[in-house]
């Protein structure tokens, strides 16, 4: 005999990001970072693409909030843990941040005035690029 359920059994791994966000996020600690949700590649025609890189997501978020550990920045960028570590090491290696250990958590220090790595940007700072998408560098 077969039985109806209600909802169809998804594993963990099959579930979709958005999925998991909604899943996983804390109630109000979320907005603290102050990051709009990502919209479905639906809602805007054309396909689902962005203007920034996630490197510079990453670099957005820390700058907002330096303590943030990597599962909370994952969810709000929509990659996996493992990638924020890879950014991470990537912006620790290109002298962009500095990380200090404090306690069980990182601390991320964001190096303000190294220049952007784009030959098209790179008379730009790091600090330019976060006032103009911060609104100023907190």
């Amino acid at each position: 005999m077969k039985t109806v359920r209600d909802e169809p059994m998804v594993s963990a791994r099959k579930r979709s990001r958005a999925d998991l966000a909604v899943a996983a996020a804390p109630s109000k600690r979320l907005s603290a970072v102050d990051t709009p949700p990502a919209s479905s590649p639906s809602e805007g025609g054309g396909g689902h693409w962005t203007f920034l890189t996630n490197h510079s997501h990453v670099l957005v978020l820390l700058s907002r909030n330096p303590s943030l550990v990597l599962r909370e920045v994952a969810l709000h960028v929509g990659i996996t843990e493992r990638a924020v570590q890879r950014i991470i090491a990537d912006l620790e290696s290109g002298g962009v941040i500095e990380r200090e250990k404090v306690g069980r958590q990182n601390h991320y220090r964001i190096l303000t005035d190294q220049p952007l790595r784009h030959v098209v940007t790179a008379r730009r700072t790091v600090g330019e690029l976060l006032t103009l998408i911060n609104g100023s560098y907190r």
